[in-house]
């Protein structure tokens, strides 16, 4: 890991740059996916299913008993995890659901705002070297809370064409039951566009690599939405002298291991804590199965060396982090200073690692510094919010003649007359 020792506050914005790796211009090949599913449908989704993953699937979709078989093969132990898992993420995800308020801005005139879900959405969980079955629970969970009356799982199959058993299993429990052995750039597509097979969604979620986070672009361009800009897993860790070094290391290497373009930062106002945890990252890392991941990572990581933790907060949020942890007994005395990070740990037994499995946060968050306008994804990701108003005799009465002298002034005159016709109606009762 680079170190910087003191840093000029106008070097900090350069020391907040995200590695550069080398991505592949992926634009063209997205779209030619994208149309070809449009004129193809399923046999394009197969075709680049065998292209990409190296098999050709008789059938997209999961039946019930596929679904049922695989989710029997995950251990006890396991079921147990996610279970109390899946409890947490609900218990903390219940409470975002918000009751319609309703205002009256004036005698007559009552507005408010109610939540509707999406109607259909699809999540996206990958399933390569670390298959991510709890990022199934991170999105099913609020989108079952939401309402959300169709949800659309895709999951890359293996060389065997099965599908993670963890994955099914998490499904079952949230009551996913469509499931499609599809993934990468035509998942991405086929739910834009929908298949023979595969439902048309309206807004899709989660995490990918280059191909995935290209595709979900292109389907911007084709009318869906998107949860948020997706990249690199990164992690930034504020210490004090109250911080425990060999925590602290252990939290960095748990966000370097997810990939070599992954980043995480350390920073400190204290030597001694700078000295202790990299000499403890350095035996760490020595164990750890994904090893050369990690140390790839750790290549494009910075620790900072800063005058006290004021500096470090500012320098953060300068930063934006997807994870922020606080290493520190008061941690919770610098919480209101926090302006931009995707999810915050305070304190020395907060380590970020609950909040990507078990804690009840949702670990779908901004990263690349997109922290400092987007949100992580919550029950709002799967709602829209529509205004209502009604307006009586009396209130157009009160607040008619504004809106024809505003209408006037922007030339306008069928909305002056909208009010006009109504406010000579009332006068002539």
């Amino acid at each position: 890991m680079q170190t910087v020792l003191y840093p000029e506050k106008n070097t900090w914005e350069a020391l907040c740059q995200r590695p550069q790796l080398p991505v592949a211009n992926l634009e063209n090949l997205t779209r030619q996916i994208f149309d070809e599913i449009s004129k193809k449908g399923d046999d394009a989704v197969k075709k680049y299913t065998g292209f990409f993953d190296g098999v050709v699937p008789d059938s997209l979709q999961l039946t019930e008993d596929e679904i049922t078989e695989g989710a029997a093969k995950v251990s006890t132990e396991l079921k147990e995890a996610i279970q109390l898992a899946k409890a947490n993420i609900e218990a903390f995800h219940s409470i975002q659901k918000e009751e319609k308020n309703s205002i009256e801005t004036m005698p007559g005139v009552s507005c408010w705002r109610e939540n509707r879900a999406i109607d259909k959405v699809g999540i996206y969980i990958p399933g390569g070297s670390a298959p991510l079955f709890s990022t199934v629970l991170m999105l099913a969970i609020p989108a079952k809370i939401a309402g959300c009356k169709e949800i659309v799982l895709c999951t890359p199959p293996n060389k065997k064409g099965n599908i993670n058993s963890a994955i099914l299993y998490a499904a079952q429990l949230t009551g996913i039951t469509k499931i499609y052995r599809v993934g990468g750039i035509q998942a991405i597509g086929a739910m834009a566009l929908g298949t023979e097979t595969i439902p048309k969604t309206y807004k899709i979620f989660g995490p990918g690599n280059q191909y995935v986070t290209a595709a979900k672009q292109t389907a911007l361009s084709y009318g869906v939405a998107i949860d948020l800009p997706a990249g690199p897993s990164e992690l930034l860790v504020i210490a004090d002298s109250t911080a425990n070094p060999e925590y602290v290391a252990a939290d960095l290497l748990s966000q370097a291991e997810h990939g070599p373009d992954s980043q995480v930062v350390l920073l400190s106002d204290s030597e001694e804590i700078i000295r202790q945890t990299t000499k403890a990252l350095t035996k760490q890392v020595k164990n750890l199965p994904r090893k050369e991941i990690a140390l790839k990572a750790l290549i494009n990581s910075k620790i900072i060396l800063l005058n006290d933790l004021a500096e470090c907060i500012a320098f953060s949020n300068l930063y934006a982090p997807e994870h922020l942890i606080i290493a520190s007994d008061n941690a919770e005395n610098y919480t209101d200073n926090v302006t931009n990070a995707g999810s915050v740990f305070l304190g020395n037994y907060s380590c970020e690692s609950a909040g990507d499995y078990a804690s009840g946060t949702n670990h779908t968050l901004p990263t690349n510094g997109y922290a400092t306008s987007y949100s992580g994804v919550s029950v709002d990701s799967f709602i829209k919010k529509i205004t209502f108003q009604k307006i009586t005799k009396q209130g157009l009465q009160n607040i008619g003649p504004a809106i024809e002298v505003m209408a006037t002034a922007e030339q306008l005159e069928a909305h002056k007359n909208a009010v006009s016709i109504r406010l000579k109606g009332i006068d002539n009762e």
